[in-house]
């Protein structure tokens, strides 16, 4: 609903693969869940979490056959591991395996990428010094982390041939890795989220800081300028969110290190507010918008040219943005739970009326849409793409 409103016509959800499971049961069971659930259409990244059993790597063909061609992984666990919580981390092992399958098949790796013995260290570290707060994130995930996460995942795919998106680039040490592979014409991919481009690490200080965090935690200015400088002049391809919509409650209730909630609550704002602080306020052109909120990601997630283009044969997804619309965001700007981290934000351009599929979904702040309309769109990404950064 959230997205709709905010003038985002389809998704990309995650259907989880875990021990245990299978990648064909995994998809199935998370299509069901979103079959006539949905006010926009959608697709699932498969995520390859924890310990999997190396036959499980075999079913990531038929997998791409079936129009699932993007892998998630994690390369650490975000928070110290804990007998109650799934695992996250795939070890780099099994990303080899994983990215000499998909590579061999069209498929593309979908990366979380952080050190992993440098978060857990840092977890351990402040432990023991008895120091808890959480707004101490920026030193556990940080920028040593990103560093070496995004340059052993670059070599690796190097290596593998693998295509690789990078999600949540959080700094500079990120784009700039990034910039460097590309330049070297590998097909390295990363999004940032309009959370990071916007806070930053003393944001965590503030009485509702915690609301406007996910993992990995949120910077400095100098990774801002840098996340910026990519989304307006190009080498960060794409604005995403870490969609995980809770009530206020229920993010802010862990105020410490290892109890904080991450995930997001942005997809509704990311519209509106990559165009009030890129396109407005940062000379960002059109094109450009365009490109980092709906056709880049199109391209290199394989939706193109159904989805992210205006022409023949592709779907009629519109979003309408009034330029001239001057506000400060409330709460009553957005339809997804008791808050928004964008309460307060000064808005100078905001999306008026989402069309999918030729149908107005949303118009004058009223939905005409419902959760019949979404669905399930099977992905194919072009050649192009997973051979040298087209986008």
């Amino acid at each position: 609903r959230g997205m709709a409103f905010g003038g985002t016509t389809t998704h990309v959800d995650f259907c989880f693969v875990r021990p245990g499971t299978d990648v064909p049961a995994a998809i199935e069971q998370r299509a069901a869940r979103w079959k006539g659930n949905s006010y926009v259409d959608y697709s699932f990244h498969v995520a390859l979490q924890g310990q999997l059993s190396l036959k499980v790597f075999d079913q990531l063909p038929e997998a791409i056959q079936g129009g699932f061609p993007s892998f998630k992984v994690f390369t650490t666990e975000v928070l110290p591991p804990h007998p109650k919580r799934h695992p996250y981390r795939l070890d780099f092992g099994r990303i080899q395996l994983a990215m000499e399958r998909v590579a061999a098949h069209n498929g593309i790796m979908v990366v979380h990428a952080e050190d992993h013995d440098i978060v857990q260290f840092m977890y351990e570290k402040f432990r023991e010094e008895k120091r808890t707060e959480g707004w101490l994130l920026p030193l556990v995930h940080n920028k040593l982390s990103e560093l070496l996460a995004f340059r052993r995942t670059i070599q690796l795919a190097a290596h593998t041939g693998a295509a690789v998106y990078f999600v949540h680039t959080s700094a500079k040490e990120g784009v700039d890795a990034v910039a460097e592979a590309r330049a070297n014409g590998l097909p390295i991919y990363s999004e940032t989220l309009h959370h990071y481009a916007c806070f930053t690490a003393e944001d965590y200080k503030t009485p509702r800081g915690f609301c406007y965090h996910t993992y990995p935690s949120l910077k400095f200015p100098e990774d801002q300028a840098a996340l910026w400088d990519g989304l307006v002049h190009g080498g960060v391809s794409t604005t995403a969110t870490d969609e995980y919509p809770t009530s206020l409650d229920l993010k802010l209730r862990g105020k410490e290190l290892e109890n904080v909630t991450g995930g997001n609550l942005g997809a509704e704002a990311r519209m509106g507010i990559v165009f009030t602080e890129g396109v407005m306020k940062r000379r960002m052109s059109l094109q450009r918008f365009a490109e980092v909120t709906s056709t880049n990601a199109a391209k290199i997630l394989g939706l193109y040219p159904r989805k992210g283009a205006i022409a023949p044969g592709s779907d009629a997804d519109l979003a309408l943005i009034d330029p001239t619309l001057r506000k400060q965001l409330t709460r009553d700007d957005f339809h997804v739970s008791d808050y928004s981290p964008w309460e307060g934000w000064e808005a100078r351009g905001w999306p008026v009326t989402t069309v999918l599929r030729g149908k107005v979904v949303v118009a004058g702040g009223r939905l005409f849409g419902d959760t019949r309309d979404g669905q399930l769109v099977p992905r194919r990404i072009s050649a192009e793409v997973l051979q040298r950064p087209v986008c």
